[in-house]
């Protein structure tokens, strides 16, 4: 019997999954094959009619997805529909392909320059946007070499040289349980993606996993971050049958569970879900979510080339608010900031000498017109506002002046004011913040990747470094300063969706928490088999440990005992 083969990689969406290999890169990526050699003879109307194709598939995508209220995930595809269809990328593979170039290579050649281009923007979060268009050069080869292989039958573990957002949502209702990309990160588009449907995903793994049987048994370790090829057949049935049924569990509305969460020895607590679009609000709700506890506004305008307006935010706001009567529902302003810097906010070279919360404030009529939209959209809702990225009292009081106005613009009453701790300096802080708002919620991705100096972008980033004993020790420190105030404070970074990180959180006191819609179910029933008063003894050491991976064995051995 051959040894199984075993692939680590980056976990960029938690969770495992059994299931049979689909090489989506198979068909256009050996030389040998027929596919490949239409790819090579194909004329330059035949590519340019091959981007045309993605870009209409693209689009036809993307409205459905904003038909459906995924408003979200419609606008992440319109960026690939807008790359197929750009100009100077296809002029580029055309001409190099009347001039006699193999349309195999001219095609990727084109794709490599213009994303080299776009990569040496002195700006990270362009990163991603380079892939995205090696991602929509894939999809022309693959429409040149007459389409995908054909999938297996039965659950399926998408493995590419570059896993695409358009894969997952184009799979995920066809038993995608799970995917394994070479190229890509943790805060890709895909990854975002990957997180809302709950389905796992690894990165980074080695190459030579394109190389594998296509229909192959496999399992994707989400602990281990690790793609297994070829285990036991036992094996891989008894993983299927553990691992398949969670990655689908509460997907699209099951019945939600009945009574309010508590740990083991009793201890309420308060389970939100974090969205941007009413299909995530909608399976948070049916999971047993309370409400919302982060609303990202500015997803659906991240493509946008000019500030929304009043009316343009309410109609994307209602359909998600709409749900929420009598329910929490905490709105961010909108945070063009980090990989979610819009067109208009950029300037020629790409660069954002403008954005995040500064731009906003800075704008004569951006942050009322949000303001009233939220307050029509949400006038049923438990409303409350959360401000992103807070840098200075400054920045608190004028959000409090607007909001006051649009107050008595709207007749809404006013909703209670937060802001975000993402920032170390804030959390440091926080005791001069907290008199001046009615409430915290820690953003636990931003605020360990600023303990740590590491972007959304670095491989290395992902929620379970929040167990850092810095990024604790500032958790603890804005608890403290909430306390003192009388004010209350929730997290709704990712890291409570992390099962090694919640326990510490819980030692340290937090009782509201606000994960992502796939993960609500998950987390309740983590929260019902943790004892508080143990999670304190746990949290307690792991303060005053040295390193990460002292905290890592601290928590180990905890779940041992």
């Amino acid at each position: 019997m051959s040894q199984p083969r075993r692939y680590g990689g980056h976990a960029a969406s938690p969770g495992s999954a059994a299931g049979l290999i689909y090489q989506a890169d198979a068909a256009a990526a050996d030389p040998a094959s027929a596919p490949a050699t239409a790819i090579t003879r194909a004329t330059p109307s035949e590519v340019e009619a091959a981007f045309a194709a993605v870009a209409a598939e693209r689009w036809a995508l993307a409205e459905r997805l904003r038909a459906s209220g995924r408003t979200d995930e419609a606008d992440i595809i319109v960026v690939a529909a807008l790359i197929a269809a750009d100009k100077v990328l296809v002029d580029t593979a055309v001409a190099a392909t009347v001039a006699g170039g193999d349309a195999a290579a001219v095609v990727r050649e084109a794709a490599e320059a213009h994303a080299a281009a776009i990569a040496a923007i002195p700006n990270p979060e362009f990163a991603e946007r380079a892939a995205d268009v090696r991602q929509v050069a894939a999809a022309v080869l693959d429409h040149l070499a007459g389409g995908r292989r054909d999938r297996p039958t039965g659950p399926i573990i998408l493995v590419r040289r570059d896993v695409a957002a358009v894969d997952l949502i184009e799979l995920a209702d066809d038993e995608l349980v799970g995917a394994a990309s070479v190229a890509g990160g943790a805060s890709s588009h895909a990854a975002i993606v990957a997180r809302g449907l709950g389905i796992p995903l690894i990165t980074g793994i080695d190459p030579a996993v394109l190389g594998e049987q296509a229909g192959s048994r496999a399992i994707l370790a989400g602990d281990s971050a690790e793609l297994v090829i070829g285990p036991a057949e036992g094996q891989w049935l008894a993983a299927r049958d553990k691992f398949n049924s969670s990655v689908n569990a509460t997907p699209r509305g099951d019945t939600k569970p009945e009574g309010r969460p508590s740990t083991a020895d009793g201890q309420d607590v308060v389970i939100l879900c974090n969205v941007a679009s009413a299909a995530e609000t909608r399976r948070g709700l049916a999971a047993g979510a309370a409400g919302v506890g982060l609303l990202r506004t500015e997803i659906p305008f991240t493509g946008w080339h000019g500030w929304p307006t009043r009316p343009e935010q309410v109609a994307q706001l209602r359909p998600i608010l709409g749900q929420l009567a009598g329910r929490p529902a905490t709105v961010r302003l909108l945070d063009f900031s980090g990989d979610k810097i819009p067109p208009f906010l950029r300037d020629a070279e790409g660069r954002r000498p403008g954005a995040g919360l500064a731009a906003l404030l800075g704008h004569p009529v951006a942050l009322s017109d949000q303001l009233a939209a939220v307050l029509t959209a949400g006038r049923d809702a438990d409303l409350t506002i959360l401000i992103p990225m807070v840098r200075s009292l400054n920045e608190v009081t004028t959000v409090r002046e607007r909001l006051e106005l649009a107050t008595l613009e709207t007749g809404v009453g006013r909703p209670r004011l937060g802001i975000m701790v993402e920032l170390a300096a804030t959390a440091a802080a926080a005791e001069t913040f907290a008199p001046a708002v009615d409430f915290f919620s820690i953003g636990t991705n931003d605020l360990t990747g600023d303990v740590l100096g590491l972007d959304r972008l670095n491989r290395e980033a992902r929620p379970g470094l929040a167990a850092q004993p810095r990024v604790l020790a500032l958790i603890e420190h804005v608890l403290g300063a909430a306390a003192a105030a009388g004010i209350p404070v929730s997290v709704c970074g990712d890291a409570a969706a992390d099962p090694a990180v919640l326990p510490l959180l819980v030692g340290l006191g937090l009782r509201t928490f606000s994960v992502p819609a796939a993960y609500v179910a998950r987390v309740r029933g983590w929260i019902a088999g943790l004892d508080a008063e143990a999670c304190a003894a746990l949290a307690a050491k792991s303060l005053i440990a040295s390193t990460l991976e002292d905290v890592r064995e601290l928590v180990r051995h905890a779940r041992r005992g």
